[in-house]
């Protein structure tokens, strides 16, 4: 009898570690959903025929990265959003402000840049409140939020909602870990970009010196696939989505 007592519940611990594991699995799987969440509306593309598609950049906003992706899209007549990390904007004032100067659109990657799973809705709050003040002291008066690492549950869309957001995701994302050679870096996003693509792109960091000598080459390379590419809000109201 003991020993049947001890067999079953070595089998319910059993049991019990399973269901947790597979629990946690899919929430982490939910946690970075492109296109699904919980709570508040989430855009990862939009449906449309005509070739259009929007460019975003996450991160920063650092000199180089500013420097790089200006003297790229300025030439071309190309204005794109940027997803700035709000410690990165006191760190270098000045750099968001010439983004809004040079015509393009801004949106709110929080305070931190942390990983914002697991924490009290305070510091969503913080997070996002912080770093919609300086957007708004920058001259950008937007209602665009990505989370970072594109993680996010129930407590950060609902701040994000709460303070009048809509969170932005992507559908073609650049590989840096997969592609170091600047031609084949582009390659990559051209092959998999569509009608009502938003493309993301990290050029902001020193490390990320392919994704700016890459640039050029996938700005030309939607050109010449008769791409028109435009900033998120412009994409959402072209799609009727705004």
């Amino acid at each position: 009898m003991k020993v049947a007592r001890n067999a079953r519940f070595r089998t319910t611990i059993i049991a019990s570690a399973i269901v947790l594991t597979l629990s946690a699995a899919a929430v982490w799987q939910l946690s970075k959903a492109r296109c699904f969440q919980l709570v508040g509306e989430v855009t990862c593309r939009v449906n449309t025929e005509g070739k259009v598609v929007a460019l975003t950049f996450d991160d920063g906003p650092t000199p180089e990265g500013v420097d790089a992706v200006l003297a790229a899209l300025g030439p071309r007549g190309i204005t794109a959003t940027f997803f700035l990390i709000g410690n990165r904007m006191e760190r270098f004032p000045g750099q968001a402000e010439r983004l809004v100067a040079a015509g393009h659109e801004l949106g709110n990657h929080t305070y931190s840049h942390q990983r914002n799973l697991g924490r009290s809705q305070a510091f969503y709050a913080a997070e996002i409140a912080r770093t919609d003040a300086l957007l708004k002291a920058a001259g950008s008066d937007t209602n665009l939020f990505r989370p970072p690492f594109g993680k996010r549950l129930i407590g950060l869309p609902l701040e994000a909602e709460r303070a009048g957001y809509r969170t932005i995701m992507w559908d073609v994302e650049d590989q840096p870990e997969r592609f170091t050679e600047p031609r084949a870096f582009a390659q990559d996003i051209l092959a998999r970009v569509r009608p009502g693509s938003i493309i993301l792109i990290h050029p902001m960091y020193q490390h990320n010196h392919v994704a700016r000598e890459a640039l050029p080459i996938i700005l030309d390379g939607l050109h010449s696939q008769g791409y028109e590419v435009v900033t998120v809000s412009e994409l959402l109201r072209r799609s009727g989505s705004r």
